[in-house]
């Protein structure tokens, strides 16, 4: 087996895959050969999550396999942040270390497997560094960390507090993506609404033009670029009020994930949650009246700590009205670390799991409903991936990996990436059924 070869698996949230698609960059500009398997690899890097139990097990678990397969395993990422646990499972992990920790998995690697004297792969590197998505789509992170402490969260410890980045970085990163191909830009973050707010929203530049380091801001310059832009993890705070026109004039996707967690005031109250005594409803109104088109996405959490029937009455009541297009449900876990833990009136499981069972029911009929309502519609798609017997695309309302597809007859007209036009001809509950109505060369 030749040398400088690693294996990287990455687990978790899209902010992960950014911070392994940076480490895998550095490795690769320093003479290491990716690999796809344990057995070819020389060391094995494991990029964990620890955001909720079941993500922290499936770590451990991941870890142990590397182990078993390789033996020599490089622990990196959220869980990383509690390396008593994973020793406790695994002691005979290499290094460990916490989320972000580019610079020490690096060097972990260059004290496990020292680099080649001269890379041959440094020619081959894009401009826009190592990227695990498509060609046709990418993340594009704004800040790490998180200024808030919601009670049934720990990302704050894990990745401590806001840090934004400049706006013209940020830009040049956006640029050289759109370059390479990349037709639609993820923006993310912990709390991407945040974006400039521990910098005070300073002044920087890009391309000679100043721009403040503000979301608003950042939206306006994405958009010049004529592609997809989405928007992830914001927070409804009053400024994201700004962004509705934008999305109304076709700068930026209309779209916006939004993560409401609840709709009982008490509840949200409870779970320390940011702009929680917002009129929502009323906002959502408002931004449906200047942008018709909006798609909506949030996440909810039943069976917090102290919730009642009737709190949870509230959450299907605003569900009910609010009539959002795409709902992701978790039942309330308890993480460990999490402030929520001392909170009296642990919810039973079987009253989570039936309190979910309930959402679940209520969403789908919205969702089935909402998306009913599109057939006959034209709409735009980009294309993700081509079948044999079909090509699976989606709509500006539906972000790769958690929402819904819309599924065309292959008459190999077209390519990954493409954006066409299409009318929407069958629905169900989550999915769409399409026929192109204009080929588009974009």
């Amino acid at each position: 087996m030749s040398a400088n070869k690693v294996g990287f698996i990455s687990l978790g949230c899209p902010k992960a895959l950014v911070d392994s698609e940076r480490i895998l960059t550095q490795l690769q500009a320093d003479g290491y050969q990716i690999v796809p398997d344990y057995h070819s690899a020389q060391v094995v890097i494991v990029n964990t999550c620890g955001f909720i139990d079941a993500a922290k097990a499936e770590s451990i678990e991941t870890i142990g396999e590397a182990l078993e397969e390789n033996g020599q395993v490089i622990v990196t990422g959220c869980l990383g942040s509690d390396e008593a646990q994973i020793r406790q499972h695994h002691p005979n992990v290499l290094h460990v270390s916490g989320p972000q920790a580019y610079e020490e998995v690096v060097s972990a690697v260059h004290q496990q497997l020292p680099p080649p004297t001269k890379n041959p792969y440094l020619d081959l590197i894009p401009k826009t560094g190592v990227k695990l998505t498509p060609r046709h789509y990418a993340y594009l992170k704004v800040s790490e960390g998180c200024n808030h402490q919601c009670r049934f969260c720990i990302i704050p410890s894990m990745r401590g507090k806001l840090v934004s980045r400049p706006i013209g970085e940020v830009m040049q990163e956006a640029e050289a993506l759109i370059e390479a191909g990349v037709k639609e830009l993820l923006v993310i973050a912990q709390d991407t609404s945040a974006y400039g707010v521990d910098v005070k929203y300073r002044m920087d530049f890009w391309q000679g033009r100043p721009l403040k380091t503000r979301l608003f801001d950042l939206c306006q310059a994405l958009g010049s670029f004529g592609e997809w832009i989405r928007l992830h993890y914001v927070y409804p705070y009053p400024h994201v009020d700004e962004l509705i026109p934008l999305m109304a004039e076709g700068k930026i996707l209309p779209y916006l994930d939004i993560p409401l967690q609840h709709g009982s005031p008490a509840v949200l109250k409870r779970m320390r949650r940011p702009a929680y005594t917002e009129n929502t409803l009323k906002r959502i109104e408002a931004w449906r009246a200047i942008c018709p088109d909006i798609t909506l996405r949030s996440t909810f959490i039943v069976g917090f700590p102290g919730e009642t029937e009737d709190e949870f009455e509230e959450l299907l009541d605003f569900i009910q009205e609010a009539q959002l297009d795409r709902v992701g449900c978790f039942t309330y876990s308890a993480v460990e670390g999490a402030a929520a833990n001392e909170l009296p009136g642990a919810v039973p499981e079987e009253v989570k799991q039936h309190r979910y069972d309930q959402f679940m029911s209520l969403q789908q009929s919205i969702s089935e409903l909402k998306l009913e309502q599109k057939i006959g519609q034209s709409i735009e798609l980009i294309i993700d991936q081509i079948e044999p017997s079909c090509v699976i695309a989606r709509s500006r309302g539906d972000a790769p990996e958690i929402d819904g597809q819309v599924f065309l007859d292959n008459n190999n007209q077209f390519s990954v990436g493409e954006k066409i036009w299409a009318q929407v001809i069958r629905t169900d509950a989550y999915d769409m059924w399409a026929e192109p109505v204009i080929k588009n060369n974009t």
